[in-house]
């Protein structure tokens, strides 16, 4: 399979076991399914079943990462991180005050996830973050979110009016960058989000903005780390997730990241 100049096509499977790759999820309550008196609130581990699907489809083995895992001995066992989307990262994590537009925040979620950052950025494994895990990577590399789009001002991006997998607005992407191999000069994407990238964190180069200027993709500087905005993984089958397999076995015969002709320089 091939996109554009085929610079993340598939290659030949050179890891004699299919790479394991680790989804982050997030923390609910039994009352969500219903459960019965006593059990209410008895804690659930939930976990899109997308992401999964999306991971498995691109040739790894997807595997879900509980918040009580210990986030420097989990990452020994994973070739690859996938930050999903949910909650708003806590805005005390950029310098800021939850203001009247903040969702619920999940601090135990927020503190587990930075640590799993760090520690795959520590063993240099490939790292893709969706929706709240783009947001939480540019935190977790100083940066700082817009706590809040308006709906019914620029793209509407906090809008769910439409089906989730239904593509609303275009995104006009940096040549050179990754995204730009996936997807070409632009790609149009769905949009379900709140909050979004402000000041990109340390290394993080915005690759990608729909027409309002809003950050909807980035990534880091020699390294293979990648965040976008919208939500990739409903559209069945989409190169984002080819591009990670595809890394991760690139990583397994080199031991070297490949590096992105973006920010090339920056990190020499």
């Amino acid at each position: 399979m091939q996109y554009n100049d085929g610079r993340f096509g598939h290659q030949e499977q050179s890891m004699t076991k299919k790479p394991l790759i680790g989804l982050s999820g997030r923390r609910g309550a039994g009352q969500m399914l219903g459960a019965p008196r006593g059990f209410a609130d008895a804690p659930l581990d939930i976990y899109m079943s997308e992401y999964a699907t999306s991971v498995q489809r691109a040739g790894g083995v997807p595997v879900h990462v509980a918040l009580d895992c210990v986030a420097e001995e989990i990452v020994e066992h994973l070739d690859a991180v996938v930050f999903s989307g949910g909650e708003d990262v806590d805005p005390r994590r950029y310098g800021a005050a939850p203001g009247p537009h903040t969702a619920a925040i999940d601090p135990h979620r927020d503190r587990f996830e930075l640590e799993l950052f760090h520690a795959a950025m520590a063993r240099g494994l490939p790292i893709l973050g969706i929706c709240r895990g783009a947001q939480l990577i540019n935190v977790a590399r100083g940066g700082s979110l817009i706590q809040h789009l308006e709906i019914g001002s620029g793209q509407s991006h906090a809008s769910y009016a439409y089906p989730r997998a239904h593509r609303v607005h275009a995104v006009t992407l940096e040549a050179g960058s990754t995204a730009a191999a996936l997807y070409g000069a632009s790609v149009t994407v769905n949009s379900f989000h709140h909050q979004a990238v402000d000041r990109p964190g340390d290394g993080v180069i915005v690759t990608g903005r729909a027409d309002d200027g809003v950050v909807e993709s980035f990534e880091l500087a020699g390294l293979p780390v990648l965040g976008v905005q919208w939500h990739p993984e409903v559209f069945g089958g989409d190169p984002v997730f080819d591009w990670l397999l595809d890394t991760v076995r690139t990583r397994a015969t080199t031991q070297n990241p490949p590096r992105s002709t973006i920010g090339a320089e920056e990190a020499a």
